[in-house]
């Protein structure tokens, strides 16, 4: 669980500093590229498009359960199955200079990666959990992609009243 905090924390925190290289490009186009990665991503959980996730799918236990974590956690190390962890790496990376942000975004994914495997665990029925998590992946993914794409546009357009 630590490595996991610290993986998404850290990779957090990098966007974050590497936003500031975004910071001369107009807000408005920043916003605009940052909603349209959430749609070509809602599209893709959606399998209206196909490409592949930049990630590397595997798993290796062996170099010890913290190390693991932590790159369990940067969200490269192993499968990930939805587009909606890179669509946040994007908004970071382009909308970022907020640091809290960055910290709770960060903390928000290390905390959902480890939760799958302590929800697995805690269901006693593994196998059961596994067929459970197959069958309604496709919902669970379409919606979290639906749910940041609105919470995109809703940052673009600004408040509201």
């Amino acid at each position: 669980m630590v490595g996991l905090l610290g993986g998404g924390l850290c990779t957090a925190l990098l966007l974050s500093l590497a936003s500031g290289l975004a910071a001369p490009l107009p807000p408005a186009w920043r916003y605009a590229a940052v909603v349209a990665v959430a749609l070509l991503g809602l599209l893709r959980d959606l399998g209206a498009v196909r490409f592949p996730l930049p990630q590397n799918a595997r798993q290796d236990l062996l170099r010890g359960s913290l190390q693991f974590g932590f790159e369990l956690g940067t969200g490269v190390r192993t499968f990930v199955s939805a587009t909606s962890p890179y669509v946040l790496a994007v908004a970071l990376l382009l909308l970022g200079q907020q640091l809290p942000a960055a910290v709770l975004a960060g903390l928000g994914f290390g905390a959902g990666r480890a939760a799958t495997p302590l929800l697995r665990r805690l269901s006693g029925a593994a196998e059961v959990w596994d067929d459970d998590l197959r069958a309604r992946l496709p919902v669970v993914k379409a919606g979290a992609a639906a749910v940041l794409l609105a919470a995109l546009v809703l940052l673009l357009v600004g408040p509201v009243g």
